[in-house]
């Protein structure tokens, strides 16, 4: 169970029913007040013990004096003019960042897992700040809970800051607490999950959990994906995907592929042909992203032509391709661009 620095009260969020039940049973207070606390913290997202109106006065001053919520709001808010927000959220080894997308039928939050990335992709911002540690479930939770559009969203990505795979057990963790029904109650239809492919802990991912799964490609030669992602080195795409190819894609659960255009660098006919093969025959998509500079790895983006010539070899292939549309790059939250380095201002 986690404990704030510098003192010796629990925190509560981030502990599931059974978690809660523990602490109040400690505390000598009725078992059912860790079915209180849950639902004034994941679903009413309340950040005083004073302000639990079910839960006696004594208890509320024991839990006050014994424990501590761990709600925290965002030290700065920043708006696109296209409607997107990036949060920055401090968080115990650094400062992580998440981004809220509207959409006409979807409210879509990109959250972190961790501060950095170790992952060391060249033409993302996250991996050239090298690896500050792991978020708890507290911390990705406080993402989801913590930005004001909290409850109106439709879809959670863990997409954002750092490689959810590295911090395993603190994901799948977040992961069953948002879909609890005494918390969140998100469907897993709603969850996805981006990797590049850490392969033993992708396998327990997918052996425990329903959520969606997007792989992080960005090339299918192996030797060109070393150089534009390390892991390829440690996690062989070629692996990655023959792991994926012994789960059902058909039904409920979704697979995707991610692969931002470099110009000049992954956007060749050749290219495009070597991604078909690597996907042949799985029921997937694949999702182009557009590359933001992130002032790494001195990278361009693909032309119209080359895109295009890109999108219709794929299509040829009957696979289903996506471009995805650019959203909060005035405010450095494109793809590829979170870097949490703007800690000095608030609400800009």
């Amino acid at each position: 169970m986690e404990t704030r620095p510098g003192n010796d009260r629990t925190e509560l969020l981030g502990m599931n029913l059974q978690e809660l039940e523990i602490v109040v049973e400690n505390l000598q207070l009725p078992r059912f007040t860790a079915k209180q606390l849950a639902r004034w913290i994941y679903v009413k997202r309340c950040s005083d013990f004073n302000a639990m109106s079910d839960i006696s006065q004594k208890g509320r001053e024991i839990l006050a004096d014994r424990c501590v919520i761990g709600l925290s709001a965002a030290i700065k808010t920043s708006k696109s003019a296209d409607g997107s927000k990036k949060y920055l959220f401090a968080a115990r080894h650094g400062f992580v960042e998440s981004v809220y997308i509207p959409e006409k039928d979807r409210a879509t939050l990109c959250i972190s897992s961790q501060a950095g990335c170790r992952m060391g992709c060249k033409f993302c911002a996250t991996g050239g700040m090298g690896f500050k540690g792991n978020l708890s479930a507290g911390e990705i939770i406080n993402q989801v809970l913590s930005v004001e559009e909290s409850d109106r969203l439709t879809n959670i990505v863990y997409m954002g800051m750092g490689e959810p795979l590295d911090n395993l057990p603190a994901v799948m963790k977040s992961m069953e607490i948002l879909q609890a029904p005494y918390a969140s109650a998100m469907s897993y239809k709603r969850i996805t999950l981006s990797t590049v492919g850490i392969i033993p802990a992708l396998k327990r991912f997918l052996d425990e959990s329903s959520c969606h799964v997007a792989i992080s490609v960005h090339a299918a030669s192996p030797e060109k994906r070393a150089l534009i992602v390390p892991a390829e080195k440690a996690y062989p795409v070629k692996e990655v995907v023959a792991l994926l190819r012994e789960y059902d894609w058909s039904h409920q659960r979704r697979i995707s592929f991610e692969y931002t255009l470099l110009g000049n660098v992954n956007d060749s006919t050749q290219d495009a042909i070597e991604l078909a093969a690597l996907v042949k025959g799985i029921d997937c998509r694949i999702n182009l992203i557009p590359y933001h500079d992130s002032g790494r790895g001195g990278f361009s983006p693909s032309s119209a032509e080359a895109t295009e010539k890109f999108i219709k070899i794929l299509e040829q292939k009957h696979i289903n391709t996506t471009v995805r549309r650019s959203r909060g790059k005035d405010i450095d939250a494109a793809c590829g661009m979170l870097s949490a380095k703007q800690t000095n201002k608030r609400n800009a």
